[in-house]
């Protein structure tokens, strides 16, 4: 029969009863605790069905509640023995059973499984403490954890107070522990179960108290938070019903809802301002959220700016300019001198324009060096489509978001520089000029270039999306024009998506004719002067050019027509008022001496051996490069100097091996072994590269050790090979126009670059200057030094070659 006791365990010396289980989920039965439960497994119907007169059942708590039939292996160690006081059944086939806990007992073994569990159990013994030591510690315990229990009681608005009564009237520790963690619903069921089977009395109470602990921290926690939301919504009432009573007296005194007042006008202008369907949208959601808000809630200007923004945005505008290829014509012209390639691409542009007025706009990249007019052609574009120009200065840009935008998640957020460009043009059809964008900046913040693919991507920008206003905006109709002095800085994906224009220096001619065009008119008016005060004639323009300026563009030549204006202005407010004729002796009395003597300085350089000028190409356009060549007694030894870098490293070496290979052919008797050679590129503050100046290494070594100097005024450039070929490079009209500058008569140049010339160069740059085209290294030698009368191999079949960046 269950309940009856079965022979004693020799463990533990506690009688073993054979008695059915009853699993339950979440929830655990505590001694001399009654609980209704509810039993609807079948098994367990079949269990209460069952019982005899004995009426105890084993409640066992299942470790993992999702488990519907459960295996002996599903439940806890130990359970609690109950007796069922009464047994209701319920209209849908479940019991509703009263039980009450009489003891602990844990699970020798189940002895059944089918058609429901059946197991040995035996009472859990009760470890009273020993000692007077632990007996003072446990009454310490039972102390704080009736204060502990009476607090958590008084908190609570569900717990009754009865409870503390029952709970002082507790004399045993162990039932005190049984009664408290049935009494409190907010212990898990795994703290519970862990209080169930501790055996000793002292880790009880130290269990229990460190739940009822925590417990209040969480309580105090909780009021805390409900006293400070409390304190939140009686101010939020507050301010409504202060609000509300503002709103009558204004109602009264007939002034009416600014507020509303505010919320109509913008929907009005939401409605007027040409939006997409997507934008009205988003601006109407937003605007309906602004009406719903307080004027003092901390998003109302938010939201409120996010809507101004979006109605200032010129969705629907345009200049409405009617296309005039003439006009156009004679306004670039008016501005800017020369520039062909440049003023005939924009014509093309906009005769296209006129037949198909919804064509996309074209991305133009000038490159050029400073000072060649590349930002001043883009304000003259934007004139000459009478539309606005805007720049944004690329340089020096590190965050993606300066063009995108900061989302408005941020405080302080902003559109990025392409909205605001827009908004400020008041036109959907700008110019907008990408200044410097060879400058742009990459770190941890994000790539800006990258950013720059969707606007500049014709098939992308028709929708674009800014992150502060998050609405597609069509940029198609904008003309970008993005402004470089190199290109190698540019990503290739970036550089593939826009139309390369090249802007190459100018000449003296062209220098002489700017000044006289533009810069002086400019500066006489910028500085205050009439045309009648002040003069320059050409010689003097001409002065200025070749000795207090060297550059390729005209931005230094203009700021020191300007020193003399301001020199002028000077003369007039100390009296002086006549007119100045500005002649060589006024600008060595305004300038100081002369500042650039660079055809003094090749006449007197190359007038040693071993002395050669050569032609490079800068970022700030062509200039003049010597390299010199020393011998000296010792072991073979070959240096090589001036901060040079790999690329023309690789090109000396090619030289030095060619001049020994040849020395027989150019009448060298040289014993190279016993001979140490230095070969220097002055400015070694300068990096230098790239392999155009192969010809002038061997022109250098080969006047070294022949001991000639070259033709004077003579300037070379091209690269060469171990056989001799002289290969073609890069940067003709730029090299050509420094050795122009330069005061250089006579210029040697790859044969394969003659088509350079003819196209890049103007008869009036080319006069004056001696070309000579080489396809062999005897044919530099053949010009350079005229000593010597090598016989030509003739011009040799070579691929094109670009030139180094910085040679």
């Amino acid at each position: 029969m269950f309940g009856q006791a079965l022979e004693p365990d020799a463990s533990s010396n506690q009688p073993i009863r054979l008695v059915p289980v009853l699993p339950v989920r979440d929830t655990v039965l505590f001694p001399h605790a009654v609980l209704p439960l509810t039993v609807g497994r079948e098994s367990s119907i079949q269990l209460i069905e069952s019982l005899g007169d004995s009426r105890q059942i084993v409640v066992a708590a299942q470790k993992d509640a999702h488990v519907d039939s459960p295996r002996p292996e599903d439940l806890n160690t130990v359970g609690t023995l109950a007796t069922v006081h009464k047994i209701v059944r319920m209209p849908n086939q479940s019991r509703f059973v009263f039980t009450e806990g009489v003891e602990r007992v844990e699970f020798v073994r189940f002895v059944q499984s089918e058609p429901y569990m059946v197991a040995e159990v035996r009472t859990l013994s009760v470890i009273e403490p020993s000692g007077a030591e632990n007996e003072s510690a446990v009454e310490a315990l039972v102390r704080n954890v009736l204060t502990q229990f009476n607090q958590i009681v008084t908190a609570s608005q569900t717990l009754s107070d009865e409870l503390r009564t029952i709970a002082a009237s507790i004399d045993v520790p162990a039932k005190l522990v049984d009664f408290i963690a049935a009494s409190l619903p907010f212990l898990t069921t795994a703290e519970k179960q862990s209080l169930l089977e501790t055996a000793a009395v002292q880790a009880r109470l130290e269990k229990l108290h460190q739940f009822l602990t925590k417990e209040i921290d969480v309580q105090q926690l909780r009021t805390k938070i409900q006293t400070e939301v409390q304190d939140q919504v009686q101010q939020s009432q507050r301010d409504f019903y202060l609000r509300e009573q503002m709103k009558a007296i204004q109602k009264e005194l007939g002034e009416g809802d600014d507020g509303q007042r505010e919320v109509d006008d913008l929907r009005q202008k939401i409605e007027n301002c040409g939006m997409t369907e997507e934008a009205k949208k988003e601006a109407v959601r937003e605007l309906n959220r602004l009406a719903r808000m307080s004027p003092m809630a901390a998003d109302y200007s938010l939201t409120r700016n996010y809507i101004e923004w979006l109605i200032a945005m010129p969705w629907n505008k345009s200049t409405g300019v009617k296309v005039n290829v003439g006009h156009a014509q004679q306004i670039l012209d008016e501005d800017h001198y020369e520039l062909r390639k440049v003023k005939e691409r924009i014509l093309d542009y906009l005769s296209v324009l006129e037949l198909k007025s919804d064509m996309k706009a074209p991305i133009l990249c000038f490159v050029g060096p400073p000072g060649v007019g590349k930002t001043s052609l883009g304000r003259s574009i934007a004139r000459a489509l009478g539309r606005k120009f805007q720049r944004i200065s690329m340089g020096g840009m590190h965050d993606e978001a300066e063009l995108r935008g900061h989302r408005r998640t941020y405080i302080g957020a902003l559109p990025g520089q392409i909205v605001q460009s827009l908004k400020r043009a008041e036109a959907n059809d700008p110019v907008i000029m990408l200044d410097e964008i060879d400058k742009i900046g990459r770190d941890f913040r994000g790539d800006p270039s990258s950013a720059l693919l969707e606007v500049l991507d014709p098939e992308q920008n028709v929708a674009f999306r800014d992150n502060y206003l998050d609405v597609p905006i069509d940029l198609s109709k904008a003309l970008f024009i993005c402004t470089a002095n190199v290109l190698d800085t540019v990503p290739e994906p970036l550089r593939d998506r826009m139309e390369i224009i090249h802007l190459q220096g100018y000449s003296e001619e062209e220098k002489v004719h700017i000044a006289n065009r533009y810069l002086i008119p400019r500066q006489v008016r910028e500085n205050g002067l009439a045309p009648e005060q002040i003069e320059f004639g050409e010689d003097a323009v001409r002065h200025i050019v070749r000795h207090y300026t060297r550059e390729a563009g005209v931005r230094k030549l203009e700021q020191t027509i300007g020193t003399v204006c301001r020199k002028q202005a000077r003369r007039i407010v100390e009296g002086k008022t006549e007119k100045l004729a500005v002649g060589t002796e006024i600008l060595k009395e305004f300038l100081g001496g002369i500042q650039v003597r660079v055809d003094t300085e090749v006449a007197e350089r190359v007038k040693r051996p071993g002395v050669v000028v050569g032609l490079a190409w800068t970022p700030a356009g062509g200039d003049v490069l010597f390299v010199e060549a020393k011998k000296m007694k010792g072991k073979g030894g070959f240096t090589m100097t001036g901060q040079i870098g790999e690329v023309m490293r690789e090109s000396m070496q090619a030289a030095m091996s060619w001049v020994r290979a040849n020395a027989a052919l150019v009448g060298i008797d040289e014993d190279f072994s016993n001979t140490d050679i230095h070969i220097h590129v002055p400015a070694g503050a300068i990096p230098k590269d790239g392999p155009s100046a192969g010809v002038t290494m061997i022109t250098a070594l080969v006047s070294m050790l022949a001991n000639s100097t070259v033709k004077p005024l003579t300037a070379m450039t091209g690269e060469i090979t171990l056989s001799g070929d002289v290969l073609p490079v890069g940067g003709i009209k730029e090299k050509f126009l420094a050795a122009r500058r330069a005061g250089i008569t006579t210029i040697l140049l790859p044969a394969e670059n003659r088509q350079n010339v003819e196209e890049d160069l103007s008869a009036e740059q080319i006069e004056g200057v001696e070309i000579h085209y080489a396809s062999r290294i005897e044919d530099v030698l053949s010009v350079a030094l005229p000593v010597f009368a090598l016989p030509s191999a003739g011009t040799a079949g070579v691929a094109w070659q670009a030139d180094a960046p910085t040679m």
